[in-house]
Order: C-alpha cells, then sequence, then structure tokens
C-alpha cells in the first residue's frame, strides 16, 4: 500500500507543490486572469492597466490597456486555462505562468507587443518583446508610457491631490 501511494506522491508532487490552478478563466487586464476565484498575474510580463491610452503611429489616442485585455480574452475565448505558480516578486500576489491550449499566454502577449517582458527576476520573455519591437506590433507601432510608469505617475497624482484636498 505504501508503495502506490508513494508512486502517486511523486507522479502529483511537482504540480501540487507548484500550485497548478486550472479552469474557465475572466481576464480581470491585460496581465491578470482569475480562476477558480483565484487572481493570478502572468508570470514575467507587464501589460498596460485598463485605464491606460497609448498613441498610435498617426499620434491618435487609444485605450491600449483595455485592447490589451479585450485581445488577451479573445486569445483564450472558451479555453481552460492552466497556470502553474511561481514566485511574486510582489508580496500577496500569486503569479503564474498560465497556458491555454498548450500556448503560454505572457510568451504570446510580449511577442504580440501587448505587454512588455518584466526586467525584476526574469528575463524570459525579452526574446518575444524584442521581435515585437523589430516588427512593430502592438505598443510598439506607436508610443506609450510603460506600464509601471503609468502607475507610479497615477499613484503620485493621486497623492498630490489627496494632500491637496487635506489643505
Amino acid at each position: 500500500m505504501i508503495r502506490p501511494m508513494l508512486a502517486l506522491l511523486l507522479l502529483c508532487g511537482p504540480a501540487a507543490a507548484a500550485g497548478t490552478i486550472s479552469g474557465p478563466a475572466t481576464v480581470i487586464d491585460g496581465d491578470t486572469v482569475e480562476v477558480q476565484g483565484t487572481r493570478i498575474h502572468l508570470y514575467g510580463i507587464d501589460a498596460p492597466d485598463t485605464g491606460q491610452s497609448c498613441e498610435t503611429a498617426k499620434g491618435l489616442e487609444y485605450r491600449c490597456g483595455r485592447e490589451a485585455a479585450q485581445a488577451l480574452r479573445a486569445r483564450i475565448g472558451a479555453g481552460l486555462v492552466t497556470c502553474e505558480r511561481r514566485e511574486s516578486p510582489v508580496a500577496g500576489r500569486v503569479t503564474g505562468i498560465c497556458h491555454v491550449h498548450g500556448e503560454d499566454l505572457s510568451a504570446w502577449m510580449a511577442g504580440a507587443g501587448l505587454a512588455l517582458a518584466s526586467r525584476h527576476g526574469t528575463a524570459a520573455y525579452l526574446r518575444q518583446e524584442g521581435h515585437a519591437w523589430a516588427t512593430r506590433r502592438g505598443l510598439w507601432a506607436g508610443t506609450f508610457e510603460k506600464p509601471a510608469d503609468w502607475r507610479q505617475d497615477r499613484r503620485r497624482v493621486e497623492s498630490a491631490a489627496g494632500a491637496g484636498a487635506a489643505e
């Protein structure tokens, strides 16, 4: 009885240890999905926030954050998403490498130019981002503010507005 249980533990151990989550997904934004009630940040990428705007090559403003989320939603479709947890650089955030139909969603988002490869802790998707840049795909077809810089600017503006209201 012990040997079959040991074999079962060995077979299931890596997936269980990694914290694999699988099921239908709801797209929260261009780099976050929810699977089985768990919000999972896509490992190794940073997509524009839903409210973020960018410019096309012709200088026309568009909602690049919303476009990234819509593209991710379309790519997933009705497929089942499987996410394998990874250590997150942000405390309290669940991060994972997520696949649909065997395709790494982070690699797809970076390759389509809809997200930037993270430079924090991994260089996993720099090649895909470089290809998107070289072919002027997605964000790289126009101008944009890095999502992390955009969020930082928003926090600064909100902080200044809050300080002004307190006076």
